[in-house]
């Protein structure tokens, strides 16, 4: 679950970071310091949960929420000092409202619903955004040759460039469409589209030669489960 903070404090952003690091299945993509800037970000990094400060300079957080348009949208938490907006907040969609200090165990409580109905409502992703200095792309699926980890790192392999993603192998693994996406092993994740050709090693290893010329070595087991999801 991939989540965005929203505050226009730096250390109610860096107590809520903390908190949410204690979930495992949680992973801070990113951080916003008001409104506008929240959007953009929603915008390009796509969170699945936005944790969204409901007092802020300029502009309300239900102005934000209001303005949010398209097909996916994340879902949104209100974190507050004040319980006032409480039925405006529900009202416009949110999916809790949570009150500063926010508790450990009332913040478990709130991610419990976010995953109830990401597991009933989560699309595959149709857009990547990948990152090369401080540039975003918008990347299609169909030109992703692989995800490759690299430590804390995980990078985007399309023909022409590399590109660094704000999200990690496990994010991307549980939004990836399969068969067209595969996860050979705990560092890669293949587009089984851009495998140009599948060769034996050994009784027990094939390898794998994919569109930009990057070689990756398979189980025997999984090259046939390849070649079966994909027809070849």
């Amino acid at each position: 679950m991939t989540a965005l903070i929203v505050d226009d404090e730096p250390v109610a952003r860096q107590v809520l970071r903390e908190l949410l690091e204690e979930f495992r299945e949680v992973e801070v993509i990113g951080e916003a310091r008001s409104g506008p800037e929240a959007l953009g970000q929603i915008g390009l990094l796509r969170p699945d949960v936005v944790f969204l400060d409901l007092e802020m300079p300029g502009v309300h957080g239900l102005s934000v929420v209001r303005s949010l348009r398209g097909p996916r949208q994340p879902l949104i938490f209100f974190v507050t000092a004040h319980q006032e907006h409480a039925l405006e907040a529900f009202d416009a969609g949110v999916i809790d409202y949570l009150l500063k200090p926010v508790r450990r165990e009332r913040l478990a409580a709130a991610l419990d619903k976010a995953r109830a109905q990401m597991a009933v409502t989560s699309p595959p992703l149709r857009k990547i955004v990948g990152k090369v200095g401080t540039d975003l792309y918008i990347l299609d699926p169909a030109e992703v040759v692989a995800f490759q980890a690299d430590g804390e790192t995980v990078y985007i392999l399309t023909m022409a460039r590399r590109y660094k993603s704000p999200h990690s192998l496990k994010a991307l693994e549980s939004k990836l469409a399969g068969p067209r996406f595969r996860r050979i092993h705990r560092k890669t994740i293949i587009n089984t589209e851009h495998i140009l050709k599948i060769s034996p090693l050994s009784s027990k290893r094939w390898l794998l030669k994919m569109s930009n010329g990057m070689e990756a070595v398979v189980s025997k087991r999984l090259a046939g489960v390849i070649r079966e999801e994909t027809s070849w």
